[in-house]
């Protein structure tokens, strides 16, 4: 395998779901900013900045993970866990995708570069978070969700409470898709004594996920509400509703492979609220 083949798998750029859960956060924000008429360049910068910072995530959480990836099954073989990469290249490629990301936002207002400032050490802290926090993917949420108030700053120069009420929902909303995703992991990681939510939850973690998704969806649903969005949001919460009650049907059994399915269904989750915030502006 050639050296940029191991790169692209370094940063996951063979599995963009990891992308899209961030994504589609941001560009509900982005609507929500604008009342559902976001500027086609502000668009563009935020998810090409979006798909960056979640690459340049991927090779920082990997040099951190070296030595704990090699004891878990699924990612004994990463390029850099295998020794196939150095760590230096992983932290010099998580560099440059960063420094490439903060450039695109040159051009927006001060306060939204920055709020970047702090997505950067919020990125880049949160694989350490798994030595010691007992639910890292909470901490999870809020790297994963810091487009939504620079999404707002961006265009209205502000983060206004709706603002920060998204961001809680986007944590809860972590919580629950990375606890599926822990959840396949559970036996490995408390071999090696990393901290995950599914371990922190024990028994209850499905009683967890799906009052996270409840948190999450309600939250967003209030937020909606509040900004004058109607019918077609409702239907796309809904929607989002049904597949959280799918992932119940998923994950009750915790079989690993079920549990891995639901975390990747979160993609059409987002999809679906966003579905439900973009229809709404454009034909409530």
């Amino acid at each position: 395998m050639t050296k940029l083949a191991l790169y692209f798998k370094l940063i996951r750029a063979d599995k963009p779901i990891g992308i899209l859960l961030l994504l589609w956060p941001t560009l509900i924000a982005l609507w929500l900013a604008s009342g559902g008429k976001p500027d086609l360049k502000l668009v563009l910068i935020f998810t090409a900045g979006t798909a960056l910072m979640r690459s340049s995530g991927c090779a920082i959480n990997d040099f951190a993970d070296r030595d704990f990836d090699k004891h878990v099954k699924r990612t004994a073989e990463r390029p850099l866990t295998s020794g196939r990469i150095q760590a230096w290249e992983a932290l010099a490629i998580a560099a440059v995708l960063a420094l490439v990301a903060f450039l695109l936002i040159l051009s927006l207002n001060t306060l939204t570069k920055q709020l970047s400032v702090g997505a950067v050490i919020i990125a880049g802290t949160y694989p350490y978070f798994k030595r010691f926090f007992a639910i890292p993917q909470a901490y999870l949420g809020i790297a994963f969700g810091f487009g939504i108030p620079m999404a707002f700053a961006a265009i209205l120069d502000q983060v206004p409470a709706v603002a920060w009420w998204l961001l809680l929902a986007n944590v809860f909303w972590a919580v629950a898709y990375d606890t599926e995703y822990a959840m396949v992991d559970r036996d490995d990681d408390l071999k090696i004594g990393i901290r995950t939510s599914a371990i922190t939850f024990g028994r209850f973690d499905v009683a967890a996920v799906m009052l996270c998704y409840g948190a999450a969806l309600a939250i967003i649903f209030g937020c909606g509400w509040l900004l004058g969005l109607r019918w077609w949001f409702v239907g796309g919460v809904a929607v989002a509703a049904g597949i959280a009650l799918y992932h119940y049907t998923l994950i009750r059994g915790r079989d690993r492979m079920r549990c891995f399915a639901a975390f990747r269904q979160n993609n059409w989750l987002g999809a679906a609220l966003f579905a439900g915030v973009a229809l709404d502006y454009a034909l409530g």
